[in-house]
């Protein structure tokens, strides 16, 4: 009788561990080998996910953006931002400055690429090299036949008033504004490169959110000090 079934039952078992499981188990035994293959594995199996994620939300808008216009793929992009942002806006509020840059470091390294952190009197820096979203779209061609990913032609507070910018990398613009409409001052702000994919995008977080200047808020349509 033919085999009909090719894996064994401990062999399914172990195929349907979570990673990070099977990586403690290894650690747990000592066999380090195993624990270093499982952390690549782990590492291209997140990043094949996030990178199909990242397309699906950039297809999403593209489509809105063809179709629909700038003002539809504002809105869109505002609801789909709104609904994960605010609870993280909260918790940056309520932080000292110490906690908020721990916070936004977990939050980009989800992106799984190296970040580069600087820190002055007044502000941190954090730079991703590459970066691991939007600029990763524009490095692997996906603006470019056949994918053809939308840009916003006109210079407009979610394109942080950059002409040809784009989709994906609009949330960024969004962002910005988010934080400032919920607690009149920037949770963080995220500045495009002039040359996105080639040059990384700079996120500022200021250690008293107040001192983040005029010009960052202009950006995004806004002034500094008004209420919103």
């Amino acid at each position: 009788m033919p085999e009909t079934r090719p894996f064994s039952n401990e062999e399914l078992k172990e195929m349907g561990k979570r990673n990070v499981d099977a990586l403690i188990e290894a650690i747990d035994v000592g066999d380090l080998e195993r624990a270093k293959k499982l952390a690549q594995r782990m590492y291209q199996e997140d990043l094949a996910m996030h990178d199909g994620l990242i397309d699906w939300i950039a297809a999403t808008l593209s489509f809105i953006g063809r179709h629909y216009g700038d003002e539809a793929l504002s809105q869109a992009l505002r609801e789909g931002c709104n609904a994960w942002f605010q609870p993280i806006a909260e918790s940056f509020a309520h932080a000292e400055a110490r906690h908020r840059a721990k916070m936004l470091a977990k939050l980009l390294r989800g992106h799984m690429m190296p970040i580069r952190i600087e820190e002055d009197d007044e502000k941190y820096v954090f730079i991703m090299e590459p970066c691991g979203s939007g600029g990763r779209l524009v490095l692997r061609g996906k603006h470019k036949p056949p994918r053809d990913y939308f840009k916003i032609k006109k210079p407009q507070p979610m394109t942080c008033g950059k002409k040809d910018f784009p989709v994906y990398c609009a949330h960024a613009g969004i962002l910005s504004i988010l934080g400032i409409e919920f607690y009149g001052a920037p949770v963080f702000f995220e500045e495009p490169s002039d040359n996105i994919g080639e040059k990384p995008c700079k996120f500022y977080l200021y250690k008293d959110p107040k001192d983040a200047p005029s010009a960052l808020y202009e950006m995004v349509g806004k002034k500094k000090g008004s209420s919103y």
